[in-house]
């Protein structure tokens, strides 16, 4: 087990680079688009703001991270209306680190933190050409509430009730 940590102001430049490597190791198809607004503003957003961020890591580098914010309601299909919802975001585990239970550990961490914060629903998508992503978040009590027909993307919807 490693340690799990919040994110300080110091912490952000490293998660930077390291969520952004990750991101463009698993998403190409995005190329050098511009930054999401949640890591452009990322003081703001995770740790002034309502979003939460946590982070693991081994000999000073960030191997792995995830982080929740709160919907914001996107998706028309998706009715969240008079509950608390938190979107969670940017889970990403370094490749020598996978497989041992780092993400469960990161994501219970976060869950922990929801339910501090009174959050009624983790919502959260992914897409089938990550090996592994939705298993991965049945496996956490997730189901799936829709899937887009986008034959790239496939965006998967899940969801789990605090």
């Amino acid at each position: 087990m490693m340690d799990v940590q919040v994110v300080t102001a110091g912490d952000i430049p490293d998660v930077l680079d390291f969520v952004l490597q990750a991101r463009a190791e698993l998403f190409p198809k995005l190329g050098t688009t511009g930054l999401p607004a949640d890591l452009a503003q990322f003081e703001a957003s995770y740790l002034h703001g309502d979003g939460r961020f946590l982070i693991v890591r081994q000999q000073g580098q960030v191997v792995a991270a995830i982080g929740y914010l709160p919907y914001d309601g996107r998706f028309p299909q998706l009715d969240y209306q008079g509950r608390k919802t938190v979107e969670v975001v940017r889970l990403f585990v370094a490749p020598g680190c996978r497989r041992f239970g780092l993400a469960r550990q990161l994501y219970r961490a976060l869950e922990a933190l929801a339910q501090a914060d009174g959050v009624e629903v983790m919502y959260l998508h992914t897409h089938p050409f990550l090996p592994g992503a939705i298993e991965f978040w049945v496996r956490q009590g997730f189901e799936v509430v829709d899937v887009e027909a986008d034959p790239v993307w496939r965006t998967t919807h899940m969801q789990r009730s605090l």
